[in-house]
């Protein structure tokens, strides 16, 4: 079995935000397999089946700073590896429109990863990265990622999910070198336009 994991905050007043790219992902994987989600582990989760993998998609309920605790107690009660676990979350280094696959390294400054680095004790696990660019308006970087998208962002958001989940299923299918050679360093949309800040959402 394979561990899908995407990152976000519960509660409705999260559900758009960047914070949660993760959890509209992990949605759209399961909407794609008719997953309904369950509770456990303190987390919502679902059972799939994908390329022949089984997968176990979780979401943590944790909120994001303690989300490691939630993945921790699935991994081991499945016995999952460190190999089989993929993480997907947001990334404010990267624009929106780009994202990179990537194995292994720090956290980044994400504190969803570093709480799984913590409890894990490793690094060695798989990341999709999922672009949702920076402040353009001198916004708090904290706050900004609790925000929902520009409207210029918002019109292109729909299809950035179905892109992350393509991400999600290539690197089952394929393995993370390969999906990462198809999707690094690639912009999927057009770079962000300089709007008028008083139409920002």
């Amino acid at each position: 079995m394979k561990l899908l994991v995407g990152l976000g905050n519960p509660g409705s007043g999260y559900t758009q935000t960047r914070h949660n790219i993760g959890f509209m992902i992990l949605d759209e994987v399961a909407r794609r397999s008719a997953v309904s989600f369950r509770n456990r582990f303190h987390s919502e989760y679902g059972e799939a089946a994908l390329s022949g993998s089984r997968l176990l998609l979780l979401k943590p309920q944790t909120y994001m700073n303690l989300s490691g605790s939630a993945v921790m107690e699935a991994m081991r009660f499945y016995k999952i590896p460190m190999e089989d676990l993929l993480v997907i979350h947001d990334d404010v280094d990267l624009d929106f429109g780009t994202m990179k696959i990537r194995s292994g390294g720090s956290d980044g400054g994400h504190k969803g990863i570093r709480s799984i680095l913590e409890h894990l004790s490793s690094p060695d696990f798989v990341r999709v990265r999922v672009g949702v660019g920076r402040p353009r308006y001198g916004e708090d970087t904290a706050d900004f990622v609790l925000r929902g998208f520009y409207p210029d962002e918002a019109v292109n958001l729909a299809r950035w999910i179905e892109k992350g989940a393509d991400a999600a299923a290539a690197i089952i299918r394929d393995g993370w070198q390969k999906a990462a050679n198809r999707y690094n360093r690639k912009r999927f949309f057009q770079p962000e336009s300089e709007e008028n800040p008083e139409k920002k959402t």
